[in-house]
């Protein structure tokens, strides 16, 4: 059905891509801990001590290793294989399946649009993962993912295939969620929501545009409330602990792109 050279290309994405989680591993880590992530090499977060290159082999290091550090035998954080493979199954879904999302045949965006949308996949993995694992939002990725969106709908508006009112209400969008945010956080003294998710909703509703940022919110706000009251239930978490909100943001922006004019005509056939 496929060809072979179909699917060299598929493995050869696949592990360049795992390549690529190895190194996005790094920056979560050195960003959560606020240590420089262009020098130096990898070393275990337990020992301390750095880690060989045929230690640091995207995803057979850790299998071969059976998930501990071969100097002192702690377990290494299942994260890191996790990283990997989403990242290796991004490339590889943007090779088989992308085509069916980047519709524009107007030149450059009929190469551009791929890229942007691979860009931004990558972006929004480093911020699920590092707020998850580690409460925090890294400054970078959020100012790459705003300069990013940014400057795509911009190029895209320039050229005319966006039209500029719907920029301006992407923009407004942003804004007007932003200080929703920011309102609450202030409310809450920060209990309620981290400053991280103020900085993150502004770059997901310009991503998102209008109306379907309207959409985005109800989806994170909905989900975060359905997994804490599932996490409270299963004992995992307690009432007042908190639960990071950037990856349920971040799901609901992927349905919300994905669904997100189905899920809106839907709601308004309910009240109307």
């Amino acid at each position: 059905m496929f060809s072979p050279f179909f699917w060299l290309i598929t493995t050869l994405l696949f592990f360049f891509g795992a390549t690529i989680g190895s190194f996005l591993n790094v920056l979560i880590y050195r960003s959560a801990h606020e240590e420089d992530w262009k020098t130096g090499r990898s070393r275990c977060d337990h020992c301390k001590k750095k880690i060989a290159w045929y230690d640091n082999i995207p995803l057979f290091s850790f299998l071969i290793l059976r998930g501990k550090c071969r100097s002192c035998n702690k377990p290494i954080a299942v994260s890191h294989l996790v990283v990997e493979l989403l990242t290796g199954a991004l490339f590889v879904w943007w090779y088989w399946f992308g085509f069916f999302f980047f519709r524009l045949s107007q030149e450059p965006f009929v190469f551009l649009q791929p890229l942007f949308w691979l860009c931004i996949g990558v972006l929004l993995l480093v911020i699920f993962i590092a707020d998850w694992r580690y409460y925090i939002i890294p400054d970078g990725a959020v100012i790459g993912l705003l300069s990013v969106a940014l400057l795509y709908r911009l190029s895209l508006a320039l050229s005319g295939v966006m039209r500029w009112e719907d920029l301006l209400a992407a923009v407004l969008a942003a804004v007007a969620a932003t200080l929703l945010f920011f309102g609450l956080w202030l409310y809450t003294k920060g209990a309620g929501m981290g400053f991280g998710d103020v900085k993150l909703i502004g770059p997901l509703c310009l991503l998102m545009g209008w109306p379907r940022a309207a959409s985005g919110l109800f989806l994170a706000f909905f989900i975060g409330a359905v997994v804490g009251l599932v996490l409270i239930g299963l004992g995992r978490k307690k009432l007042k602990q908190p639960i990071p909100f950037g990856p349920f943001l971040i799901l609901a922006t992927v349905l919300s792109l994905m669904w997100g004019d189905e899920l809106i005509a839907w709601y308004l056939g309910l009240i109307w």
